[in-house]
């Protein structure tokens, strides 16, 4: 019945169109009913039940059922279609609550990991983390850890077009997916989105201080899944904090200094088979 009912309609949140389809429904009760009686009448005349003709039986009868049975359903039309109304919209208001992180104003984690299963055309993960935000909130107190919260997701959402998506992952972490055709320039992008935090200061109740970001990126690779581009992401967000912070790692960075390392172990084992 929903699925009638939405095809229908198109959108329940728009009232006109429900009370209009509720009405539309209405006068086809009625005019249901006044077949109905017409049908009735014709054996009860046949019977010389009728104490009128039958012309004027089906006119009187016809004519109650509009006068009654068109204010009784036509109400109940309208009452049906207030309900169905303010159904939809407290299901909209609720679908969008549960998908918006309420302090950012931002995708949660759950909505931005959906997104992620739909993008479409070259494009990356990037994960970003406030640095020492716990210090923040321990200096300053949980209020201006809010603030900088609010900040970071102004600055974000700012910073990319309309084709990428933002999130707050959670706590101080923040998820944008980042479209643009070249890797280059995707990196670039996120890059200028740290450098204008970094130099952002943030005020309130009389303090003033500077943020900086951390930030990991992986590719959104076809074929890759879901799990394994956050796991890329997290990778180089971790290597990003472990250089120093305030800086920004792709993943292949981290593949490359991992190749460095193990290129080192193999000299150096190598030296050592030498020496001895």
């Amino acid at each position: 019945m929903h699925i009638l009912l939405q095809a229908e309609l198109g959108d329940f949140r728009n009232r006109v169109t429900i009370y209009t389809y509720a009405l539309k429904m209405s006068f086809a009760a009625v005019m249901l009913s006044s077949l109905a009686i017409a049908v009735l009448f014709l054996p009860l005349d046949w019977a010389g039940v009728l104490p009128v003709s039958l012309e004027n039986a089906i006119i009187y009868g016809v004519a109650l059922s509009w006068l009654i049975g068109g204010i009784v359903s036509g109400v109940l039309a309208l009452v049906a279609g207030y309900a169905m109304h303010q159904l939809s919209v407290s299901r909209a208001e609720f679908e969008q609550l549960s998908r918006t992180d309420m302090l950012s104003g931002l995708l949660n984690r759950r909505a931005f990991t959906e997104a992620l299963d739909h993008v479409a055309g070259p494009a990356c993960l990037a994960i970003f983390d406030v640095d020492r935000f716990k210090a923040v909130n321990d200096r300053y107190g949980h209020a201006c850890g809010d603030a900088v919260i609010v900040a970071v997701a102004a600055e974000l959402s700012a910073a990319f077009s309309e084709d990428s998506t933002v999130a707050r992952l959670g706590g101080e972490e923040f998820g944008v997916v980042v479209v643009a055709p070249l890797k280059e320039e995707r990196v670039a992008r996120i890059r200028a989105a740290c450098n204008r935090l970094a130099e952002r200061t943030i005020a309130l109740d009389g303090c003033t201080f500077n943020i900086t970001v951390s930030a990991g990126i992986a590719e959104l690779c076809d074929g890759r899944s879901t799990q394994a581009a956050y796991t890329a992401a997290d990778k180089a967000l971790y290597l990003a904090k472990t250089l120093g912070r305030n800086r920004v790692v792709h993943e292949d960075e981290g593949l490359q200094r991992r190749a460095r390392l193990s290129q080192d172990e193999i000299n150096v084992d190598t030296r050592s088979a030498a020496i001895h």
